[in-house]
Formats: structure tokens, sequence, C-alpha cells
């Protein structure tokens, strides 16, 4: 039987196992780095968690730290709206950053975004390389996309001149020096997230009087 004869489901049906597979080894991978951190998570409890060989596993994931980046992938595919959104040149610069600061700081209040961190901070001195493959694959990408925006927005004469990515982490600190440091300490005021508008409002206002044009 030629390939152009066989029904689409069934050449498409290892694929898509695979794919599932994959997924199954990724989201049990994320609960257990979540539950028992990552010291404290084996390759052999993810495998025996969805079934099967570590052998298996290691054909997806050849390492533990393979599967943590992909357990970041995964989240950023899923809550990184910020390193995607557009980022108009020629809206005004209030509009611009007040838009991707509220996409960002809802992100980063998510429960799953939250669980991240906290584990990426709870493991950084013993595992130096988890806390590289997230900020690499998350909040580098997001801030070198806002710094090339800043760029041209200087250039334009919209904001003053300086270091882009100086001025991203200006803003960025303003955006996160209020609901979100209490929501990763866990604080009752931090799942408060209708302050969020006011945080951005504020974050916005005071970035704008520091960068304005001279």
């Amino acid at each position: 039987m030629s390939i152009e004869m066989i029904p689409g489901s069934t050449a498409t049906a290892p694929d898509d196992a695979a794919a599932q597979r994959r997924k199954a080894f990724v989201d049990a991978a994320r609960e257990a780095f979540f539950t028992n951190g990552y010291a404290g998570t084996t390759m052999s409890s993810i495998a025996s968690k969805v079934g099967g060989s570590k052998t298996t596993l290691w054909t997806y994931f050849p390492s533990k730290e393979d599967l943590f980046a992909a357990v970041v992938d995964d989240l950023v595919a899923r809550y990184g709206e910020a390193l995607s959104i557009d980022l108009p040149l020629d809206a005004p610069v209030t509009d611009v950053l007040r838009r991707f600061g509220t996409i960002m700081l809802t992100t980063l209040v998510s429960t799953p975004l939250l669980s991240l961190y906290r584990l990426v901070v709870g493991e950084a001195e013993r595992f130096p390389h988890l806390a590289e493959t997230f900020y690499d694959r998350g909040p580098r990408r997001g801030k070198a996309r806002l710094a090339e925006w800043m760029r041209e927005k200087m250039e334009r004469g919209e904001l003053r001149p300086g270091d882009p990515i100086r001025a991203v982490y200006h803003f960025a600190g303003l955006c996160q020096s209020g609901l979100y440091q209490q929501a990763v300490l866990g604080l009752p005021e931090g799942r408060d997230l209708d302050r969020l508008p006011t945080d951005i409002d504020t974050a916005v206002d005071t970035f704008c009087r520091a960068w304005a044009p001279d």
C-alpha cells in the first residue's frame, strides 16, 4: 500500500501518540517539581506515574534538566502572552506600556507561574542552571522585545535617550513592586487582583515621569 492510500488518521496516529506521551511526561513532571522540588523529583518517579520505564522517558528527555526546560517551555507557551503581544510603534507610550504591564502582571500572579518562580528561587543556589533556563526562556525574551520597542521610541524622541534594557528593568521593577511581591510571598493582600490596574497605572506614570523626553 502506498503512502497516498493510507488513511490520514492512521498515518498521523504514531505522531499523535508520541505527542500525547510527551505531554503526559511534562504534566507529571510539572506536578512533581511543584510538589517535591527539583532535587526531590526523580526521573523514575515520573516514569512510574505516567506508566512505563525510565528508558521510555529518556527517549523524550535525556536528562532531568531537559525535562525541566520542557516544563518551562510548556508554561511559557500557555501563559507567555507578553512575549508575543503587539508593540505598535505608532501607539502612545502610555497605552503600550499599560497593556504590556497588565498582561505581564496578570501572567506573573497566575498560580502556575507563581509556583514556577518559587521553585526556581528555592533551587537557584543548588541548581543555578535552573534559574538560567527559566530566565532565558521567559523573562529575558520578554525584556528583549520591550527593549527594542523602547529603543525605537527613544530614537523617535518619545522617551529620553538612554539604555533601553535599563529602562525595561525600571519599568518591570515598578510593575512588580506592589501586589506581585505580596503574591510571591503568599500574603493575603497578594490575592487582591482588583489592585492590578492601580499598580500598573502607578508604574506607567512613574516610569514616564522618569523617562520623559527632556
